[in-house]
């Protein structure tokens, strides 16, 4: 049988430079045209610096949705216009069986829902973050440079965010955390503590993957300084499950940047952290005893992590009920409580930011893989993570081929050796690889829902088109 390659995307044409006499617009349409493709998908991470209405999310993942929400749509039609209009197969097949595993659990799962348009609805949310909108960043990211500007536009985000957060702790007017107001939450407001935390972690992970750009000490040193400003914010969340992610994935990113690196940087880290501490007495009493806790949760658990481990029995427990197809879509508030405890507690207490006390219903597990096991059963579980456990093993194998481009195998840059800067596209893996491993531990501790979430479905994208996406084909070169 004839081998069909796959879809190859033409090699970016140079730009002409403008001339000595172009008006200022005039010099700003070559960064336009090489940049256009990747702008819609940029637009839809900066929609989510606004402010976001009261209703704009709720826990579960309903709610009235957001203008980034919108905007993904907008985006998702797009691609579908531009794959009709120009009869290309949009993606790889490697490509399409990933990111398409999910559908068939989901779909599945809708028809077990409790009603038809609670099954509607919340088909239309899981295919918006793990089918369509991963779809549409995959076709639009064409090169490296574009994908390095998203990775940038994570950056700004996250540095945005995070500017108000540190205001709302100094000033005393974040979310409430033990009483006082101090917990950083950006815009997002008290009812979405983890929305801040999410986008500073990207930019966290985004920056310390840049910052190993081959032969560009600008860009270096600019990542590298964006990577310190947000750690600032970040401990300030109070999210230790955005802690110990954003701690795993910037580890992963070090240990494939190189291992002497890794052991170097980690060390400075930590004589940082010890001359901060112990030297200056940097961090407040809650800071440390937020930390400390994160090691003692099975000892003295507060009723955040009661409640936490209550909802996850309960998903095991519908499960077990229903192995294969789950509970249906959306159904985990239906039937939690003929399946938790009674050490649950009605709801969880959130103030501050600007919003008054309210009493916010538990309609999550607060973990992805119990959520999904709980209402979509071992179907919808081995669809969701086998594509995700695809993308893993792809973009490791593209990050390998950029570890051999530092001079071959055995040689004074290969992955044997200790020199060379590895590959020209060498910080596009990293930030890849950094985001997938701290979505994946995230999802531990926390589940879709939000006005962040659209976030999350950039990032898998992202991820998407490093891993398994189409590359630019040279000039002349043939089909094998």
């Amino acid at each position: 049988m004839a081998h069909i390659p796959s879809p190859a995307l033409p090699a970016p044409r140079p730009l002409p430079a403008p001339g000595p006499g172009a008006r200022p617009y005039e010099a700003a349409l070559p960064w336009l045209r090489r940049y256009a493709p990747v702008l819609p998908v940029v637009l839809v991470v900066a929609l989510l610096a606004l402010p976001v209405p009261a209703d704009g999310g709720s826990a579960d993942g309903g709610g009235t949705g957001t203008v980034a929400d919108a905007v993904s749509a907008l985006v998702v039609g797009l691609c579908v216009v531009r794959a009709v209009r120009t009869g290309r197969r949009p993606l790889t097949r490697t490509a399409a069986v990933l990111l398409g595993m999910p559908v068939l659990g989901i779909t599945v799962a809708a028809f077990g829902a409790s009603s038809g348009s609670t099954g509607v609805a919340g088909a239309a949310r899981y295919l918006q973050i793990f089918v369509l909108v991963p779809a549409a960043v995959l076709m639009l990211i064409r090169d490296a440079a574009q994908f390095r500007f998203l990775a940038w536009s994570f950056v700004g985000l996250g540095l945005y965010q995070g500017v108000i957060g540190v205001h709302q702790n100094l000033t005393g007017t974040g979310a409430s955390y033990m009483g006082e107001d101090i917990r950083a939450v950006g815009t997002f407001g008290s009812t979405d503590v983890m929305g801040m935390a999410t986008v500073v972690s990207y930019g966290l992970v985004c920056a310390l993957a840049l910052a190993f750009r081959p032969r560009s000490p600008r860009q270096r040193t600019a990542a590298v300084g964006c990577a310190a400003l947000l750690f600032v914010p970040l401990a300030l969340s109070f999210s230790r499950g955005a802690w110990i992610a954003t701690a795993a994935a910037c580890t992963a990113v070090l240990l494939l940047a190189g291992v002497r690196r890794a052991g170097q940087v980690l060390l400075a880290a930590g004589a940082a952290a010890v001359v901060l501490v112990a030297g200056f007495g940097f961090g407040s009493a809650m800071l440390q005893e937020r930390l400390s806790s994160i090691t003692q949760v099975t000892d003295a658990p507060d009723q955040s992590v009661i409640d936490r481990y209550t909802m996850w029995a309960a998903s095991a427990d519908m499960w077990r009920e229903h192995p294969v197809t789950g509970v249906g879509l959306k159904g985990f508030p239906e039937y939690r409580d003929s399946h938790a405890s009674l050490a649950l507690s009605s709801g969880s207490d959130t103030a501050g930011a600007g919003s008054g006390f309210v009493r916010q219903p538990l309609l999550s597990p607060h973990n992805m893989y119990l959520l999904v096991l709980g209402e979509q059963g071992l179907l919808g579980l081995t669809a969701l993570v086998g594509g995700w456990a695809g993308l893993v093993v792809c973009a490791v194998r593209r990050w390998g081929r950029q570890r051999v481009r530092r001079g071959g195998p055995g040689g004074p840059g290969g992955p044997g050796g200790h020199g060379g800067q590895g590959g020209p596209e060498l910080d596009c893996a990293l930030v890849a690889c950094g985001l997938l491993v701290w979505q994946l531990i995230d999802f531990m501790y926390a589940d879709i829902g939000g006005p962040s979430t659209v976030l999350t479905a950039v990032a898998l994208g992202a991820v998407a088109w490093w891993a398994v996406g189409a590359r630019p084909r040279p000039a002349g070169a043939g089909t094998r």
